[in-house]
């Protein structure tokens, strides 16, 4: 073999090393580094390619729905907000009544303004837990809670309202108004001793467009505000509590803030009578309502004193006696005369009283005795009358006859007795018995007035032997071949033992 040939078998004999640069590794490492840099990348791109499937998953499901699933539309129309029932009503307006005492009309109360004011108007109860707890218990009242017509509410510390000083404190705070009657414009203010009149012609919408209006103290009152039935604007109300705070334990919250909403410039505010709301110290006539304060204990004369007045106002508002502390015309006190005075009779005249009452007693105690006598006499007469037929019974079931005449009355003493019965016979208590003998009618018992006899078919006759009055015979029944015939009784006799 040549050196040439030697030399080109040892290098096709010699393998590559390690290190050494070939085709293969370097498609390995290009391959390695093209994975490398998608799995570097795929992150940035995931999103864009779930939304991509997502997308095309709900292109596939709404074509198969549209292709096979028929298409139902449900349009539910409750309004702007579906979650609050609130939403229903107007939430600038709220009939505001703060009592803290669980007074028992206040359910009939709340309820009767719910139904008298206009319907878009919602209610609000701020009191204690217990006058809460009062309120809210009745079917009706909730019924109002889930409507969203009602709010029963206790305030949070350090709020207080167990004083007429605090609950003026309250509507003199600004705070109060921003942090429970949020987005209210208009306050019907009522109190527990106010109602409005259902017999009124005028709606509480016709008096929105003034700032402050409520009752007179005069007739010729500048200001008609008197705040325990009055209609309130709270933006009044701020302007006022903006620059102004009322000092405690001064005057009341109303006449406070009368003094200032009348000079406020812009504001609209009632005066006298002719532009009130309701009457409380100045009468007139249909009023759309009353206060009465404290509950009737402390009536105004001009008001209230007049009697026919008085009952013009009762037939015109009827409701006054949810409120009101009333007695029945009897429970007066003598001397009274009907115009708030009570003056006392002089004593002959206290002494016709007592003697007309006496006499009055007298008289129902007599009407109750004759009552009681005539129960006790039917009673007895209908005792009498079952001893008798029992007596007869007793005397057809023994068959029993007697033929010893013993205390008998001749049957010529009997009289003929025609006529029917007018009158149910008097029964003497345990009379005699004494026997007659057989008469036209078949055999005779004769006890003290009472005249008794049976016929011959059986049938049971009584004649009253001092009137001479006997009743209608009544129609024949049919033969019983068991019956008691004539000739099995014979003549009745007298104290048999079986007979009572």
């Amino acid at each position: 073999m040549s050196s040439s040939r030697r030399m080109a078998v040892a290098r096709s004999s010699h393998s590559p090393g390690l290190f050494t640069l070939t085709r293969g590794k370097v498609f390995l490492a290009v391959s390695l580094a093209i994975t490398w840099w998608f799995a570097s990348i795929l992150p940035h791109y995931r999103p864009a390619i779930q939304a991509s499937i997502q997308a095309t998953v709900k292109a596939r499901i709404d074509e198969a729905r549209q292709k096979y699933i028929p298409s139902i539309k449900v349009d539910w129309d409750t309004g702007p907000n579906d979650d609050d029932p609130r939403s229903a009503y107007n939430v600038s307006k709220v009939a505001l009544l703060i009592e803290p005492r669980p007074l028992p009309h206040l359910v009939p109360q709340i309820l009767h303004m719910i139904s008298t004011v206009p319907p878009d108007w919602r209610f609000v109860f701020i009191g204690s837990e217990k006058s809460v707890v009062s309120v809210g218990r009745p079917h009706a009242t909730k019924h109002h809670q889930v409507i969203g017509k009602l709010d029963l509410m206790v305030l949070p510390e350090p709020w207080e309202i167990d004083t007429k000083e605090k609950v003026f404190r309250l509507l003199t705070d600004l705070r109060f108004y921003d942090e429970f009657l949020p987005g209210v414009e208009w306050i019907l203010k009522y109190e527990a001793d106010s109602i409005l009149c259902s017999n009124s012609e005028t709606s509480l919408n016709d008096w929105l467009d003034w700032h402050w209006v409520g009752a007179p103290k005069t007739p010729d009152d500048h200001f008609s505000g008197n705040g325990g039935l009055s209609l309130r604007r709270v933006s009044a109300i701020r302007r006022v509590l903006n620059f102004q705070a009322r000092y405690n334990n001064t005057e009341p919250e109303d006449e406070w803030f009368g003094k200032r909403v009348y000079v406020l410039p812009g504001a609209k505010v009632a005066s006298g009578a002719d532009q009130a709301l309701a009457v409380e110290d100045v009468y007139f006539d249909n009023a759309m309502g009353y206060h009465v304060r404290d509950g009737g204990r402390n009536l105004a004369d001009a008001v209230w004193k007049d009697r026919a007045q008085r009952k013009k106002i009762i037939n015109y508002c009827p409701e006054l006696s949810m409120i009101m502390d009333m007695k029945l015309e009897r429970e007066r006190c003598d001397g009274d005369n009907r115009q708030g005075e009570i003056h006392p009779p002089p004593p002959s005249q206290a002494e016709a009283n007592r003697k007309k009452l006496e006499e009055a007693q007298r008289k129902a105690k007599q009407e109750a005795d004759k009552a009681k006598a005539a129960a006790e006499s039917d009673r007895q007469r209908a005792a009498a009358e079952a001893a008798r037929k029992e007596r007869l019974q007793k005397a057809k079931n023994n068959k029993m006859v007697s033929t010893s005449p013993t205390n008998t009355l001749p049957a010529a003493a009997i009289p003929a007795v025609t006529a029917p019965l007018i009158a149910s016979p008097t029964l003497i208590s345990n009379p005699p018995v004494t026997e007659v003998p057989n008469g036209p009618n078949g055999p005779t018992i004769h006890d003290g007035g009472i005249h008794h006899s049976v016929d011959s078919y059986g049938n049971d006759v009584f004649v009253d032997y001092w009137s001479g009055v006997s009743p209608v015979p009544e129609e024949p029944a049919a033969e019983d071949p068991s019956a008691v015939t004539d000739a099995d009784i014979g003549t009745a006799f007298v104290n048999n033992p079986d007979v009572e």
